[in-house]
């Protein structure tokens, strides 16, 4: 599991091993990784001994890291030449070592010439805001030629705890981070600036509290959590699902939200809506009602919402499943016609699953609002509906009510942005509820199959939401198999 932690803990765990440890120990430790990550990428594209590289150097540690990490390379028979953005605030011993090792520094861009490597060590993770001016200039002037990037610890200009961006921001090749990811790693709009990451042990794993600021499962994580029927299983053992969605307008809906909770395992589907001849022609096994869901059947789990449209009865059946006493999730329509009270005095689990405009709609919010702030805005709509929330987007975050870790979704991909691949995950993650996960595991699960079945339906090319839901199954044996 990957974990993630804000710029204060990872201070104090910081502050807590140098206490420890020899004076100036922790960075080298840094500089060695960075160093390391630097030539491995230089390798990639030639060599190390007479590569040319440019570190981009701000004050203090993060400007001291990347100018040991140039000493380093120096040593190694690169040409490392170094932009002091503050000279007179870069870190001493640094700046010592890296003239000892050979470095030059320079007072300009001009008469660089071909630069095989450029690392960003302008600001770190205590930064705030975006670049300044004359930073921003100096970074499009070194990267023109499409030369290389590695951040030190952050890329220079994102917010770290929140993964905001608030002006220019440096876009890494790749990113080296020490110690722990920061959560601005793993969420957008700043982990688009990220690449690909690289995590160096530093030793500060002893010195992190537990849990983390955020977390984003793997493959073993996931493997752990899947519901696999046993021997004496029966399909209310796996779980019923209802699934009240679809409506003249939007038929569509109410097949494929169908065909989520089916191909996620569902043990069986109760369909509630006008869709029954569509999702029988599809799906002969589903069980059909005319409604309303309360008179259905039992359920361990209801999804309501994908496709419901404004129709008569919309809002009714909307209400009638928030009063029944199993976990419920909402979707789409349903988030709309929900009541709020009712949700939030609900005693049984609910899940909502907006995307950024619905999310907007629920918190009273501007949707670019939403965009640039993710992780405030679900933390927001899990306090104040009560509810597991899970915000869709380019980065998919689940967040609870109560004081868990917001987790974050490692399999994204934007093949997933297509019409109805929301409908395939609200009854994939509830047939999970069905089969008895807790809210935050169903929809943790839920959205990495969804990944890793986009990715099945595609093979690179376009997918359509019917190709997602078909790649369920061979995303659960991928995540078996490990």
């Amino acid at each position: 599991m990957r974990r993630a932690y804000s710029v204060e803990t990872v201070r104090a765990a910081e502050a807590a091993l140098m206490q420890r440890l020899p004076e100036g120990a922790l960075m080298q430790r840094a500089a060695a990784g960075l160093a390391a990550a630097c030539g491995d990428l230089l390798r990639r594209n030639g060599r190390v001994y007479g590569s040319r590289v440019l570190l981009l150097v701000g004050s203090g540690d993060n400007g001291g890291d990347a100018l040991h990490a140039g000493a380093r390379l120096a040593r190694r028979g690169a040409g490392v030449r170094a932009l002091l953005l503050a000279p007179d605030r870069a870190h001493p011993g640094g700046l010592a070592a890296f003239r000892a090792a050979g470095g030059q520094v320079v007072d300009g861009p001009v008469g660089l010439g071909v630069l095989d490597l450029v690392v960003d060590g302008i600001t770190g993770i205590g930064g705030r805001g975006g670049l300044r001016e004359d930073a921003t200039e100096l970074v499009h002037t070194v990267t023109r030629d499409r030369t290389p990037v590695i951040s030190v610890d952050l890329p220079s200009g994102v917010e770290a705890d929140t993964g905001e961006v608030h002006g220019e921001a440096v876009r890494a090749d790749a990113t080296v981070t020490f110690g722990t990811y920061k959560p601005g790693l793993l969420i957008d709009p700043a982990a688009e600036h990220a690449g690909a990451l690289r995590l160096v042990d530093i030793g500060l794993g002893p010195e992190l509290p537990d849990p983390p600021d955020l977390e984003a499962l793997q493959y073993a994580d996931v493997a752990a959590l899947l519901p696999v029927p046993g021997a004496e299983s029966d399909k209310y053992r796996r779980g019923v699902v209802g699934v009240v969605a679809g409506s003249e307008r939007y038929p569509g809906a109410a097949v494929l939200a169908v065909a989520g909770a089916l191909r996620g395992g569902a043990g069986a589907v109760r369909y509630v809506g006008p869709g029954a001849d569509a999702v029988i022609a599809r799906f002969p096994e589903a069980l059909v009602h005319a409604g309303p869901p309360s008179k259905a059947g039992r359920v361990q789990a209801w999804v309501v919402g994908p496709g419901l449209g404004d129709g008569r009865g919309a809002e009714s059946a909307v209400a009638d499943v928030l009063a029944a006493d199993v976990p419920v999730l909402v979707d789409a329509d349903g988030l709309r016609l929900l009541d709020a009270e009712t949700v939030r005095t609900r005693t049984a689990p609910t899940v909502l699953t907006p995307h950024a405009g619905e999310a907007a709609a629920l918190l009273g919010t501007a949707r670019e609002e939403v965009e640039s702030g993710r992780l405030t805005a679900v933390r927001e709509l899990a306090a104040r509906y009560r509810a597991t929330v899970l915000l869709k987007g380019s980065t998919t975050l689940i967040a609870e009510a109560r004081d868990t870790p917001v987790r974050v979704n490692p399999t994204g991909t934007s093949w997933l942005a297509t019409a109805g691949s929301g409908d395939v995950l609200s009854g994939l993650t509830g047939s999970l509820l069905a089969a008895g996960l807790a809210p935050r595991d169903a929809a943790s699960v839920g959205a990495y199959l969804h990944g890793l079945a986009a990715r099945h339906g595609s093979d690179g090319a376009p997918v359509s939401a019917q190709d997602v839901a078909d790649g369920i199954p061979a995303a659960w044996r991928d995540v078996r198999a490990g």
